[in-house]
Formats: C-alpha cells, sequence, structure tokens
C-alpha cells in the first residue's frame, strides 16, 4: 500500500469512503488490477455494530476476494425470527432455506460488524495497486469529460487534487458525492423512529432470552429481538410519539425499555442509537464518471436485516462492469446497465422489506388484530414460515436475457463439485468471471462450440451428480444435486452466468443456447 497520494498521473477509480461497501469495491478493483484510491474522512473504524445480517450472496464474494476465512470467525447462522402477534401469538416465523445450501454458504449469518470490517480492510491495505488514505475527505468533484478532478483535504489540512477515470461514493447516507454530483433520493414513504440497543449479555441471563430470533408486533410498543453472534443480542425499540429520540438513548431509559428481558446486572451495554428508519433510493445512480452505492444510494428499513448485503451487492455489480471499461472490452454504455439493474432491484425488496415493516409496526390495536388473523389465515390456520432467500428478488432488468428466458437474474448456484483429487466449491475449482455451466447429464462441452472474442474470460463447463451417467467424461460431479435439481426446475440444460453469480439466461436447447450467446455478446460489446 502507497501510503500517500499521488498526484502525477491520475487512478483508474477513486472510491469515497472506506466501509464496508468502499473496502469491498476497492479490493474487487485493486484484484482486478485497476489503480484505485480509496479516502475517508476518518482514522478508523466506528467500533460498535451497526450491520449484523449477511446473506449467502455476500459470503461467496468475500470467499471470492480471499477474506473469508479471516471473517469466518465473527459470523454465525441467523437464528429463525418468530413473530408474535398483538396477543403474543406466534403468527409467522421468518427462517432460511433448508440444507443443501445452494450458495454453498449458510443461506442467512449474523456478524459482529467491526472485526469484519477490519479484516476487510486489512485485505485491501495488502494490495499493492491500491492507495488507502485515511482523515482525507472529499471537498470537490469536477467532471471534465475523460477523468474526474476530484480536491480533497488531507490528514494535514492541506488541500489536494487528485485524479480518477472514475469515481465511486460509498460515503454513506449524507454522501458528498451523491450532493456534489446532482443526485437525488426518492423517498418510498416510510419514516419510522426506533431505537436501536446492543448488549453483550452475561452467560448466567441467557437462558432468560428468547433462543430464537423475534418480532413483537405488539401495538402497544412494537421490537424486535435478534440473537447475535456469541453473547451479542440487539434490541429494535419502535419510539412512540413524545418520546425524544435522544433521551431515550440514555442508559436508564434504555435499562427501563428492556426490563420485561434483562437487567442492568445481566449484561453490557454496548451501544443505544436512535434512528430513523427510512425507505430512500437513487433515482439516478451514475452522473458521468461518477456513481454511488452502499447507503449513498439507498436506505431501508432493517426488519430483514439487507442494508449492508445492498450495498455490496451494489459493488460486486459495478466493479465487474467498470473492469470491462477499463480494459477497453467494453464501451462505456455497459455502465449504464449498474443503475438500471441496482435501483429495481434495490426497489423491489425495498417495497417488501417495507411491507413487512409495515406490518410489525402496526399500533392501532384493531388492525393489529385484524393482521394478526389475516396472516394466520394465509399460513391456512397454522403460523406461516417464509424463507429470506424468497424474500429477495432476481435482477429484473438490464444486461440479462430478454423476459421469458428461464433464470434470468437469477443468483446461480455453487454447488460442493469433485473431479478426481480435486474437490471444493465450484467457484474454487473453475473460477469467477463469466462462465458457461451445462448440465453434464444432457451436454458435454465439444457439442458448445464459443466464440470468445468478447467473452474473454469465459470459462466452460460441464456439471453432473456424482452418481448416475454424464455425457461428458471430463465432467465435474457434484455431491449433492444442487445443480441438477437448479436445471431440473428450469427445465434448462445450461446457463450462462455473470461475474456477480447472476444468470443473464438459461436454455432448453442448443439453439435457444445460442441465441442466449450471441444477445450477451452484444450487451457486453
Amino acid at each position: 500500500m502507497s501510503p500517500t497520494l499521488d498526484l502525477s498521473s491520475p487512478y483508474d477509480v477513486l472510491v469515497v469512503g472506506f466501509g464496508p461497501s468502499g473496502a469491498v469495491a476497492a479490493a474487487m478493483l485493486g484484484q482486478r488490477g485497476h489503480r484505485t484510491l480509496v479516502i475517508d474522512r476518518l482514522a478508523g473504524i466506528y467500533d460498535k455494530p451497526r450491520a449484523i445480517a449477511l446473506d449467502h450472496e455476500i459470503p461467496r464474494h468475500f470467499d471470492n476476494m480471499g477474506v473469508m476465512d479471516e471473517v469466518l470467525p465473527h459470523v454465525t447462522p441467523f437464528t429463525a425470527s418468530e413473530h408474535f402477534g398483538a396477543q403474543g401469538q406466534l403468527i409467522r416465523r421468518i427462517d432460511m432455506v433448508a440444507p443443501p445450501y445452494p450458495l454453498g454458504y449458510t443461506p442467512s449469518m449474523v456478524f459482529t460488524q467491526p472485526p469484519v470490517e477490519a479484516a476487510l480492510r486489512r485485505h485491501v491495505q495488502g494490495l499493492s495497486n491500491v492507495t488507502v488514505a485515511l482523515q482525507t475527505e472529499l471537498v470537490d468533484l469536477v467532471d471534465e469529460g475523460d477523468e474526474v478532478k476530484a480536491t480533497v483535504r488531507d490528514a494535514t489540512g492541506h488541500l489536494r487534487t487528485v485524479r480518477a477515470r472514475y469515481v465511486v461514493g460509498c460515503d454513506g447516507a449524507s454522501s458528498t458525492v451523491r450532493q456534489l454530483a446532482g443526485l437525488q433520493l426518492t423517498d418510498l414513504v416510510f419514516d419510522e423512529p426506533w431505537l436501536v440497543v446492543d448488549i453483550r449479555v452475561h452467560a448466567h441471563a441467557q437462558a432468560k432470552l428468547p433462543p430464537v430470533s423475534a418480532q413483537f408486533c405488539d401495538p402497544a410498543r412494537p421490537t424486535s429481538y435478534l440473537v447475535g453472534p456469541g453473547n451479542h443480542r440487539r434490541w429494535e425499540i419502535m419510539l412512540l410519539p413524545g418520546e425524544a429520540p435522544r433521551d431515550m438513548e440514555a442508559p436508564d431509559r434504555v435499562w427501563q425499555l428492556l426490563a420485561p428481558w434483562l437487567t442492568p446486572e445481566d449484561g453490557e451495554l454496548w451501544r443505544a442509537a436512535a434512528y430513523r428508519f427510512h425507505a430512500l433510493v437513487a433515482s439516478r445512480w451514475r452522473h458521468g464518471r461518477v456513481f454511488i452505492a452502499g447507503d449513498a444510494a439507498h436506505q431501508q428499513p432493517p426488519f430483514i436485516g439487507q442494508g449492508m448485503c445492498q450495498g455490496l451487492r451494489d459493488v460486486a455489480n459495478l466493479a465487474w462492469k467498470l473492469d470491462r471499461v477499463l480494459r477497453g472490452q467494453s464501451s462505456e454504455a455497459l455502465l449504464d446497465s449498474y443503475g438500471v439493474e441496482r435501483q429495481r432491484h434495490v426497489q423491489t425488496l425495498t417495497g417488501r422489506i417495507k411491507a413487512i415493516g409495515q406490518t410489525i409496526c402496526e399500533r392501532d390495536p384493531e388492525a393489529a388484530a385484524a393482521r394478526d388473523a389475516r396472516i394466520l389465515v394465509e399460513g391456512g390456520g397454522q403460523p406461516l414460515t417464509i424463507t429470506r432467500q424468497e424474500i429477495v428478488p432476481p435482477l429484473e432488468a438490464g444486461l440479462i436475457a430478454p423476459p421469458g428466458t428461464a433464470a434470468r437474474g437469477l443468483l446461480f448456484p455453487q454447488p460442493f463439485v469433485v473431479q478426481g483429487a480435486t474437490r471444493g466449491l465450484l467457484d474454487h475449482v473453475i473460477g469467477t468471471g463469466w462462465r458457461l455451466i451445462l448440465d453434464g447429464r444432457a451436454l458435454a462441452r465439444a457439442q458448445v462450440p464459443v466464440e470468445t472474442e468478447v467473452f474473454t474470460d469465459l470459462t466452460v463447463v460441464s456439471v453432473a451428480p456424482e452418481e448416475g451417467p454424464a455425457m461428458d467424461p471430463d465432467a465435474w460431479r457434484e455431491t449433492d444435486s444442487v445443480l441438477a435439481a437448479w436445471f431440473d426446475r428450469h427445465q434448462a440444460i445450461a446457463a450462462l452466468v455473470r461475474p456477480d453469480h447472476y444468470v443473464f439466461g438459461a436454455a432448453g436447447d442448443l439453439p435457444s443456447l445460442r441465441q442466449q450467446l450471441a444477445q450477451a455478446r452484444a450487451g457486453l460489446a
């Protein structure tokens, strides 16, 4: 890592903000060989937990980056979340999909943010082509057409001018990049005051608490309870009219609110912070050579723990596209698909989170009773179980196959595969980049000639179940038939997969596959 700013030549990318989204953006760009500068106005990591949940999509990216082993000690499976109605009755459960896990990792996890963020930063700081400048604040941006001129105030208080071909703003909800680029947030009409409380619970008191996470949908005071890693427990408590947020953060008030569960002798108050839970999405995610991601581009209520996941999806989407453009493999038009894809995805998911939040936040007792009855009817008179994974939507627009194409926009599975003495998760053994994955029961690689002038990094493999015949003698064999079941479900024999693991499209026959390859080539070129 270079400790000083290089003012002599432009960087490929300037990343503003060194939180999780900025760190992952810098890592993904640096590992692809691009000269990257990441700045942050603070000197260190915020030492208290904020984000707490991860979907399996995120560990897959961490693993691709080579940092998952450092993250793993700080994560644990997310327990089911039981929703209790106005009378304390169980009305719904939100859980995760059952094994075998489709992406190779526990589908829902909880984590402790400070050490995970530290691991991400160490990883970035070990990349020779990434410069990290802390206590460095963005002051101004000017897009000059072929590059962006950024004015920053460094740790000594001096103003410096740095240049970059592109800028990615990962600088949080009050984003300076968003403001300087003239990008606006659209309000999706959700605004509720809540108090978030993190407790390190002493061993003797843990048996007092529910063994799984819970939503107490009590109209008197809606409350969420989450089981974090180790002895970390979190409460999210709705504030009532007339309660001043700053006053409610005071330790004596916090312990009064926690009285149904714990006393001050039962644990250590780690954090108490009042927030307004918002639903906001940027109307545009790009202005010329300037992009926004993470909280700079969207904010959503935390009811299924998607805030940080959304930011990391953003930068994973953008990084591979910037890579292609910086290498001259695609035109800048490819970058327009970033905002198209991510805005639509975030709007759809935020709408679903908002609907869950509105049911939780119901304050009218009669309406709450009707809500409880309706949810139980939806479950056939029993508490309905849904998975967090089915709440998260696919990509719906952008660089994917046309509507009607099987599996377009879905996350592609990652089975555990073996071939001779080599075994491991699919990404480990074949890499990432563009992949054409064939159902080895139906196709051999020799049957699928691929023009590679646009797919410079395309990998073509066959995968078949461990037991049973395969058309391709060189097919990888999967141990749990995850992929075979996926191909059967989508009536497909092949899938074209993007570097961020989203499916461009799946084909049921060779003519359809050739058509999808042509469509993808056109979109990339």
